[in-house]
């Protein structure tokens, strides 16, 4: 039987997930996911792949928004679930050009200071539709600020497979998923279609090719080349490295740790 057994969010690209029991999932991924973003003085996005520090600023959720913990120096700020401000502006993520709106001066300069550059923190307002590109599926689909589609989903059996291989074993944290399930063989995931989680319908579109983040370790921000390396070496098709699939949401709903994942 496939379970789902971890679900995670990211409310801020490239900084660290949070780990849920149970979570709202809509066209644009689960609530909160991927919904902040930092931008440089030329509004081009931010991630891991230039800042790697950014692995080291911790999120949990509170009352009234999610504090950021600066594993680093031990400062900390508080993203307000709800903002006042009116100050659009456009940014680039890829190839993409979305609406976005300036959060708070005070959180440009903890953020700044964080990571040792000008940047400024933004959030994408419900009424943005960035579209998902069309070249591997034909309806038209919405995501967020995360990098091609809404969700993400990997097998621990395909972690433990990817371990087996490893002088030392990397944890799921490394592939920042949104979905872990258990049950079923190593990479079965590759080959889904169809799937729904309770009543919330999902469809698999694409194996996701990994990028050099897989590489940094997501406690210490230590860059590495495992396990990359040894992904390389079984799981390149067209010379990208593929670990996890990416899916869109047909049905939006409720999902919780511990639902039955039924293929269809």
């Amino acid at each position: 039987m496939l379970t789902l057994s971890a679900i995670y969010i990211y409310p801020v690209k490239s900084l660290g997930g949070i780990s849920v029991d149970s979570a709202y999932a809509d066209k644009q991924g689960l609530k909160y996911d991927r919904r902040y973003l930092l931008v440089d003085e030329t509004r081009m996005f931010i991630t891991q792949r230039d800042f790697p520090q950014l692995a080291l600023l911790k999120l949990s959720i509170i009352e009234n928004g999610f504090k950021v913990l600066n594993n680093l120096d031990s400062s900390q700020t508080v993203i307000p679930f709800e903002s006042d401000s009116k100050e659009n502006l456009s940014v680039k993520i890829w190839d993409d050009v979305c609406n976005a709106v300036m959060v708070s001066k005070d959180l440009n300069n903890w953020f700044s200071s964080a990571i040792n550059k000008k940047c400024y923190l933004v959030y994408m307002p419900d009424d943005e539709k960035r579209l998902v590109e069309k070249k591997y599926i034909n309806e038209e689909h919405i995501v967020s600020f995360a990098d091609a589609y809404p969700f993400l989903i990997i097998g621990q059996a395909s972690l433990e497979d990817l371990n087996s291989r490893l002088q030392r074993p990397v944890p799921m944290n490394r592939f920042r998923t949104n979905f872990v399930f258990t049950g079923g063989n190593p990479y079965e995931e590759d080959n889904w279609k169809d799937f729904k989680i309770s009543d919330t319908k999902f469809k698999a579109v694409k194996p996701c090719a990994r990028c050099v983040i897989t590489t940094t370790d997501q406690d210490t921000a230590e860059p590495s080349v495992e396990p990359l390396k040894t992904l390389s070496d079984y799981r390149k098709i067209n010379n990208k490295v593929m670990f996890g699939m990416n899916v869109v949401c047909n049905k939006p709903g409720l999902v919780s740790i511990n639902q039955k994942i039924e293929l269809f």
